[in-house]
């Protein structure tokens, strides 16, 4: 199933969208909704509520104030974070049995407003912020809902910063205009990103691709974007022993293709066997199961430089995975490579002409792989000689990894 995160600061206007996103065939699961639920009277989460807070923070008909309860949390941020350890895990129990329930195909939508604050974002293929600017937000606390202008700063202020939530953000939807405006934008997200990309995850395949070689000028987006990525491989599994950004995408001030580049560090090609299932569940379906790079120096046994490939299945996000075992000359040589052009701005720049010289002429190609073939050969005749020379020089070491880095 597809696992979309859905969030947005108080009055952003997210139950707009989750109740839109409903209407399209999303399997919707509320945590506010859910989060009402474990307080329900009679329950043992009212019962801890009532420990921690006192009896006196449920009505006459035994009921939770959540007037009253909402004034004490959102002043003392040591009692909110009482509160949460409450709450919190009840939720997550009650939205992992309505998980558990979901079919392949399905695309599930977890409504959680404190979804960064609790840094869930890698339990998601796609994390959805909904996004207003702060001055309208505290318009419609403040006219909608009757609440005062320090109230509703308090509010906001209990919770992520507006930046924070947009840098945890696969995909921004802004709800600044009218509410039919947002939910064009809703249906449009549904049929041209999220119901490709469930269709891809059940069917086991990534993303299709097609057209020949466009470079983009350089995102400083990419890292971020990345990182995103790859804190979704890395719990994907206990056999990842890494993962890192790789490729042109990971230097800065370097054009690129605008797909991201992973490197996946397992013990052997045999885990990374193991791991293809839980990599596709996570959203990087098996490409080809026995892919091999092109041998460099200073090993050039083939046999060395075999790996598995996978590749994202959304259409919104082109991504490559490159699983190789860890201290493989395929491994070493993708990490100094990119650390080579990182500390050499005139290495940036010669690779740079030659990438552009080789992408016009390729540019009518159906593929990119004609263009990735014909850069071979500076790899090991330009590349390698200065990239060596380098690591020499500046006593260059491949990074190490331990458990606590995955």
């Amino acid at each position: 199933m597809l696992k979309i995160g859905l969030t947005g600061g108080i009055a952003s206007g997210k139950s707009l969208v989750s109740a839109r996103l409903r209407e399209l065939g999303a399997v919707l699961i509320d945590a506010d909704a859910l989060a009402r639920e474990v307080v329900e009277p009679g329950s043992p989460g009212l019962a801890g509520v009532m420990a921690e807070f006192g009896e006196d923070i449920v009505d006459a008909e035994g009921r939770l104030d959540r007037a009253r309860l909402g004034a004490i949390v959102f002043a003392e941020p040591d009692r909110r974070e009482a509160l949460n350890a409450i709450i919190h895990p009840r939720v997550r129990e009650k939205a992992a049995a309505m998980l558990a329930t979901a079919k392949p195909g399905d695309i599930v939508v977890q409504d959680i407003p404190l979804l960064v604050e609790t840094g869930q974002g890698s339990s998601f293929h796609l994390v959805l912020v909904v996004d207003a600017p702060d001055e309208e937000r505290i318009r419609r606390m403040t006219e909608i809902r009757g609440m005062t202008v320090k109230d509703a700063v308090s509010r906001m202020a209990a919770q992520a910063s507006r930046d924070e939530r947009l840098a945890a953000a696969d995909i921004v939807l802004d709800n600044s205009a009218r509410p039919e405006d947002v939910t064009a934008l809703v249906d449009t997200l549904w049929e041209e990103r999220l119901a490709p990309f469930a269709r891809n995850l059940a069917a086991g395949r990534p993303a299709p691709r097609s057209g020949g070689p466009v470079l983009s000028p350089p995102n400083p987006g990419w890292p971020v974007q990345a990182e995103r990525l790859l804190a979704r491989i890395r719990r994907a599994s206990p056999e990842v022993l890494g993962a890192d950004h790789i490729g042109s995408t990971s230097v800065p001030g370097l054009p690129a293709k605008d797909i991201i580049d992973l490197q996946v560090n397992v013990s052997s090609l045999e885990a990374a066997d193991r791991i293809a299932r839980d990599l596709g569940e996570a959203g990087f379906p098996l490409r080809e199961a026995s892919a091999r790079d092109t041998p460099k120096p200073p090993d050039l046994d083939p046999s060395a430089w075999q790996k598995r490939f996978h590749c994202n299945a959304d259409p919104g996000r082109p991504a490559n995975v490159h699983v190789r075992v860890l201290g493989s000359p395929g491994w070493r040589y993708a990490l100094l490579f990119r650390d080579w052009l990182r500390a050499n701005p005139d290495a940036v720049g010669m690779y740079a002409a030659m990438k552009q010289e080789l992408a016009a002429q390729h540019a009518s190609d159906g593929r990119t792989l004609a263009y990735a073939e014909a850069k071979e050969p500076w790899f090991t005749e330009v590349a390698w000689p200065l990239m060596d020379a380098w690591a020499s020089r500046s006593g260059w070491q491949p990074p190490s990894y331990s458990v606590a880095q995955r």
